[in-house]
């Protein structure tokens, strides 16, 4: 089934932005209106947590997705995925920084240092910065395709860092099934660009 001409519709896109925006809005909603159990804090870190990872796989999908389906509008996607992983990213330290730390700068940096998991986490989402902001196609002319392109392959290192980061969390509770879930779809996301690597002359 070729759905090339319904992804290349102009009225996709926005639709996607929207329903991107939706898990943000549910956890505001959520936080507002004291639904998201009884540590709310903890519900909005791990929310935005979780979904910077969902939105890392899509990323890391959309390619896989092309090949497999032929359906090349998809990479009309991949940028605004991209993005919104950064976003999530972002509201996840953010919510750590204020709720758990209260927004003071050496206490955020000692716990850091002093907690893997947190350097690991941090580690991902400044690699998400350049990548964030080399996203526009005036960054792509600027450096070139190949630097371009060479640059924005450290998508795969944020998203092992992801998964590390996530393992490293849940390692104390040692609840390790939502780890399993995540690692062996990104495993199986870069495995096959190995694969494919491989076989190219």
């Amino acid at each position: 089934m070729n759905l090339n001409p319904w992804l290349a519709q102009p009225a996709v896109k926005p639709l996607l932005f929207v329903a991107a925006l939706g898990p943000c809005a549910w956890l505001l909603y959520g936080a507002f209106a004291n639904t998201l159990g009884p540590n709310p804090a903890e519900a909005l870190i791990r929310g935005t947590g979780d979904w910077t990872l969902r939105f890392l796989c899509l990323v890391l999908a959309v390619t896989p997705m092309r090949q497999f389906t032929g359906w090349h509008a998809l990479a009309r996607w991949r940028r605004m995925l991209g993005l919104f992983a950064f976003f999530y990213g972002s509201l996840h330290f953010c919510a750590y920084a204020w709720l758990d730390m209260g927004f003071e700068p050496d206490a955020i940096l000692k716990d850091i240092v002093k907690r893997p998991f947190i350097l690991v986490g941090s580690a991902a989402l400044l690699l998400m910065l350049p990548l964030a902001a080399t996203s526009f196609n005036r960054a792509i002319r600027a450096l070139g395709a190949a630097r371009w392109q060479a640059l924005h392959r450290a998508v795969y290192a944020v998203a092992l860092l992801g998964v590390l980061h996530f393992f490293w969390m849940r390692a104390g509770k040692k609840n390790f099934l939502e780890v399993a879930v995540y690692a062996s779809i990104i495993g199986a996301l870069l495995g096959w660009r190995v694969v494919r690597a491989a076989r190219r002359p």
